[in-house]
């Protein structure tokens, strides 16, 4: 597919938040017009794609006239009109990742039935219509405490769920078609980016430890992972294998437990550029943008060979602020060898909204964790 990096070449990206505005940064190193389609005129890629063009990702008209303009669609968000998607797919459009896994893993139903289907290890689960069919279950003692409950549709960043201790929590059950699963006694959450291209060739990123603030969001990101060999070869094998199970062209991101007894289990996948993957800009050779990039092109995939030890941190709006955005302690921040920041461009702030994100490097991991610390302490997103 050499001909397709060309400088009349349009790759369209279906939404424009941070993880589109990285893609398309990727994308202008080898001269690829890049389109982009989002409802807000100011998201963060429409500073520096080719074309912004304005248009929901959920409505099907504006998904079918995005897609006559460019000629391949990636997309940087999993809420996307999936009729729209398969339309265009059979009328020859190239769509990478495949909107047909992409319907299966919007729905964490049925993203469960085909982990059970290809014997993916994932927490025991039901599936549930309702609110009321689930309390049903409970007072049945078909459910039992304590559990985790997910609304099949929409969910992220910690929206979406919620874990039910006892039956005095009830009240904060999510109303809506939803599964349960049994509640993992997690010793570590950890993440794998996985890429595939046309020819079936696949590359894993090294394994990340993640850590999680009180809003259920990623604080904290860790790479290389601490944990034993056999565990990250796990994790490792059951990434590639679910991306072959699927037949993925593109990028997976997927989010593992492991647990008091060293057994690691699916959590959640992503089609899509992910959150615990902004590191790898620094700190591998390739960054999982340039990859999604090579993959969707059918390129040889790139080397996840990490350069140096990073922690990762989100840069997340503090809470009691609201308004436009004013970062203090870049100064400082600035002045620490190893540290890269990356702003997003959002304009207004709220409590725990990602505003940007900071890798910190190290020659180890210890002193990438020091360095974190301070910036952690110092860099703070506030309003005016």
């Amino acid at each position: 597919m050499e001909q397709l990096v060309t400088s009349d070449f349009k790759l369209g990206i279906i939404a424009g938040g941070q993880l589109g505005k990285m893609l398309v940064l990727a994308a202008s190193n080898w001269d690829v017009k890049t389109y982009v389609l989002d409802t807000e005129v100011h998201c963060p890629a429409s500073t520096c794609c080719t074309t912004f063009v304005k248009g929901n990702q959920l409505e099907y008209d504006d998904v079918i006239k995005f897609g006559a303009m460019v000629d391949l669609i990636t997309f940087e968000i999993e809420n996307v009109n999936i009729k729209a998607l398969q339309k265009l797919k059979s009328e020859g459009k190239k769509i990478f990742p495949d909107p047909d896994a992409l319907a299966i893993i919007q729905d964490k139903g049925l993203q469960k039935e085909f982990y059970k289907e290809n014997n993916i290890p994932s927490p025991q689960f039901n599936l549930f219509p309702s609110k009321s069919s689930l309390i049903t279950a409970i007072n049945t003692g078909e459910i039992s405490f304590p559990f985790v409950q997910k609304l099949r549709m929409g969910g992220y960043d910690g929206k979406g769920v919620v874990i039910i201790k006892s039956s005095t929590e009830l009240e904060k059950l999510l109303d809506g078609p939803s599964l349960v699963e049994k509640l993992v006694d997690i010793q570590k959450e950890i993440s794998v980016i996985v890429a595939r291209n046309h020819h079936g060739e696949m590359k894993c990123f090294p394994v990340v430890e993640m850590e999680f603030n009180d809003a259920n969001m990623v604080e904290t990101l860790i790479c290389p992972s601490s944990l034993d060999a056999k565990i990250t070869e796990q994790a490792t094998k059951i990434a590639t294998d679910i991306i072959a199970s699927f037949k993925l062209c593109g990028l997976l991101a997927v989010e593992l437990f492991v647990d008091k007894n060293n057994v690691v289990w699916v959590n959640e996948i992503a089609p899509r550029p992910h959150n615990s993957g902004h590191h790898t800009i620094e700190s591998t050779i390739t960054s999982q943008y340039e990859q999604l990039l090579r993959a969707i092109f059918d390129f040889p995939l790139g080397s996840t060979q990490v350069k140096m030890p990073s922690v990762m941190i989100n840069l997340l709006g503090e809470p009691g602020y609201e308004g436009k955005v004013k970062y203090e302690g870049l100064t400082d921040c600035m002045g620490i060898e190893g540290v890269k920041i990356h702003l997003y461009g959002k304009k207004i702030t709220n409590p725990f909204r990602k505003m940007g994100h900071v890798t910190v490097l190290g020659n180890s991991l210890e002193e990438a964790k020091k360095k974190a610390s301070i910036v952690k302490q110092k860099l703070k997103v506030k309003s005016w």
